[in-house]
C-alpha cells in the first residue's frame, strides 16, 4: 500500500492529527502545522513532475498512480486510488491553501482543538480528490463535511450557531441525495451476471447503466454534489457560512471545500452518465446561469466583506457548473481551471478580510476608508485579488473565464448562446461591487480616527497572502501549463458525452 505516492496525501496530515495531539504549547502546533502543509507541498510538487514526466513518456491511460486494495469484500468496497490532470491540480490547489491557511491562524484561540479539526478537514479533501471508488469518495466527502459544524459553531463569528446548523442540515441534505444516487450507480455497474463494482474506471468501461436509469440518477448525483458547489436555488448555506466561519475555514471552504462540488459533478454525474447529462443538462444550466448572474446582483448590495465575497463565490462556482455543462472540452477545462483561479482568489479576499477584521473589529464597508494609506501591504493585496476577481488580463481570471466564454460560444443554438451571454454579463456586475468596494474600503477619508492606529500585516500574514497571489499570477501568466496538464482528462477514449468535441 505504502509504495503508492497517493496514500501519503492521507497518511501525512494523519501524522499531523497525532503530533498535534502530543503537542503541549501553540509553537509546537505551528511547527507541526507549518511543516505538515509544507511537506503537503513538496510531495504534490513531486508529484506533478512524475505525472508530466509519465505522460511525456507517451502514457495515454485515463489515470495513473492507479492502485487497488480490498476493504470489505462482500460490497465490493475498495480503497481504490488514482489521479489525472484534474486531480493533480486539486491537490495541488488544497495543498497551498492549507499551507496559507496555516500562517493566517497563526493567533488562533484553542490553537490545539483548532488545528485538529482543520487538518481532519483537509484529509477528507485529500482523499476524495484521491479516491476512484465511488463509497470511499463519499466516505472522505462526509469527512471533510462534518468538521465544518465544529469549526464555524466554536470559533466563528456573529450567528455562528444558526450557520453552523444551517450548513451542515443543507449539505448532509445533499449528502442523502448524493447516497441515493451512489447507491444506484453501484446497482447498475455491471451487466447482469457480472460482479458489481464502485470503481470508476470500471463502471465507465463497462457502460452498464440504462438510458432510463442514467434519467433517474443524474439529477441526484448532480443536485447532491451541486449542493456543495452552491448551484441554486441550494446557496443559501454557503453566504452564512462564510460570514461566521473563523479566517483560515473561510480559505477552505471557498477555496477548496466547494470545489469538491465541481469535482464530482464532473467525475461521477457527466463521466459515468453522459447520456443524461446531454439530455438533461439544460435544465441545470438554467439553475447555474441563474447562479451566475443572482450571486454577482447580491454581492452588489452587500455591506459586509465576508458576505460579499460569499456571494461572488455563489458566482464564480455557478460559472464552474455552467461551464461543465457545455460538454465540449474548451469549456470544460475552463472550468477546471476557474475551480483553480477561484479557489487562490476566494482564499485569498477571505485571508486579507480576516487581516482587516482582525484589526478594525468590523467588517461593514461603511465604516472604514482610506485604508490603502494605513495598511498599504494589505490594500495592494486587496486590489490584487479583485482585479483577479474581475478577471484582470494577466491574472488567473481572464484565462479561466475567457476560455469558458469562449467553449460555451461554440454551441451554434440559440439556447447556449443566450445563456452564455448571460453569464456574460457577470464580468461587468463583478466590476461593479468590486470597484465599489476597492474604493469605499481603500480610499477616500478615513470614517474612524482609531483606525490611523493600527499596523500593517506582519510576517506571517504577508507570508499567506504572498503565496496566493503568486500562485494567482502564475496562472493567468502560464496558462498553458495547466491546460496541458489537464489535457489527456477529455480524449474520446476517456469520455463518450453526446456532442464531446
Amino acid at each position: 500500500m505504502f509504495s503508492n505516492i497517493l496514500i501519503y496525501f492521507v497518511v501525512i496530515p494523519m501524522v499531523m492529527l497525532g503530533l498535534i495531539a502530543l503537542c503541549r504549547d501553540i509553537k509546537q502546533i505551528r511547527a507541526v502545522a507549518v511543516a505538515g502543509s509544507t511537506a503537503l507541498i513538496g510531495l504534490s510538487v513531486y508529484l506533478l513532475t512524475e505525472y508530466l514526466g509519465i505522460r511525456a513518456a507517451g502514457n495515454t491511460e485515463p489515470m495513473l498512480f492507479v492502485d487497488s486494495w480490498q476493504w470489505f469484500a462482500p460490497l465490493h468496497i475498495n480503497l481504490a486510488v488514482g489521479v489525472d490532470g484534474i486531480s493533480i491540480a486539486m491537490i495541488l490547489l488544497s495543498s497551498i491553501i492549507v499551507f496559507a491557511g496555516s500562517f493566517a491562524s497563526w493567533k488562533i484561540a484553542q490553537p490545539k482543538a483548532f488545528f485538529l479539526w482543520l487538518i481532519l478537514l483537509s484529509t477528507g479533501v485529500f482523499g476524495f480528490f484521491i479516491s476512484i471508488d465511488l463509497f470511499t469518495m463519499f466516505m472522505f466527502y462526509e469527512v471533510a463535511l462534518i468538521p465544518m459544524y465544529l469549526l464555524i459553531g466554536l470559533w466563528g463569528t456573529g450567528r455562528k450557531e444558526y450557520s453552523a446548523m444551517k450548513l451542515t442540515l443543507m449539505l448532509m441534505g445533499g449528502s442523502a441525495f448524493l447516497m441515493l444516487g451512489l447507491i444506484g450507480i453501484y446497482y447498475h455497474s455491471a451487466p447482469e451476471g457480472q460482479p458489481l463494482t464502485w470503481n470508476i474506471l470500471e463502471i465507465c468501461k463497462n457502460d452498464a447503466i440504462s438510458t432510463g436509469w442514467q434519467s433517474f440518477l443524474f439529477p441526484m448525483t448532480f443536485v447532491g454534489f451541486g449542493v456543495l458547489g452552491a448551484m441554486f436555488p441550494f446557496h443559501t448555506w454557503s453566504p452564512d457560512g462564510h460570514a461566521s466561519a473563523p479566517t483560515a475555514v473561510s480559505m477552505l471552504h471557498a477555496g477548496v471545500l466547494m470545489k469538491l462540488g465541481g469535482y464530482g459533478c464532473f467525475r461521477v454525474a457527466i463521466y459515468l452518465m453522459p447520456w443524461a447529462a446531454n439530455e438533461l443538462g439544460w435544465i441545470f444550466l438554467v439553475l447555474t446561469g441563474i447562479s451566475v448572474v443572482y450571486g454577482a446582483f447580491s454581492a452588489c448590495v452587500q455591506t459586509d466583506l465576508k458576505y460579499i465575497n460569499a456571494y461572488s463565490s455563489v458566482s464564480h462556482c455557478g460559472m464552474v457548473l455552467f461551464a461543465i455543462l457545455m460538454l465540449n472540452t474548451t469549456a470544460m477545462t475552463g472550468a477546471i481551471m476557474q475551480m483553480l483561479s477561484h479557489g487562490l482568489m476566494t482564499a485569498l479576499f477571505f485571508a486579507l478580510i480576516g487581516m482587516i477584521y482582525g484589526r478594525t473589529h468590523t467588517r461593514d464597508i461603511r465604516l472604514m476608508g482610506g485604508l490603502m494609506r494605513i495598511m498599504p501591504f494589505l490594500g495592494v493585496s486587496y486590489v490584487i485579488a479583485g482585479m483577479a476577481s474581475l478577471g484582470l488580463p494577466g491574472l488567473s481570471g481572464f484565462v479561466a473565464e475567457m476560455t469558458i466564454f469562449v467553449g460555451s460560444f461554440q454551441h451554434a443554438d440559440t439556447f447556449h448562446r443566450v445563456f452564455t451571454i448571460l453569464a456574460c454579463s457577470s464580468i461587468v456586475i463583478t466590476a461593479v461591487y468590486i470597484l465599489r468596494v476597492v474604493g469605499k474600503l481603500l480610499f477616500g477619508p478615513v470614517q474612524d480616527k482609531h483606525h490611523l492606529e493600527l499596523t500593517d500585516a506582519t510576517w506571517w500574514e504577508r507570508t499567506s497572502a504572498v503565496t496566493l497571489i503568486v500562485c494567482v499570477a502564475a496562472i493567468g501568466c502560464f496558462p498553458n501549463f495547466f491546460t496541458d496538464l489537464i489535457k489527456f482528462t477529455f480524449s474520446e477514449d476517456i469520455f463518450r458525452v453526446i456532442g464531446l468535441n
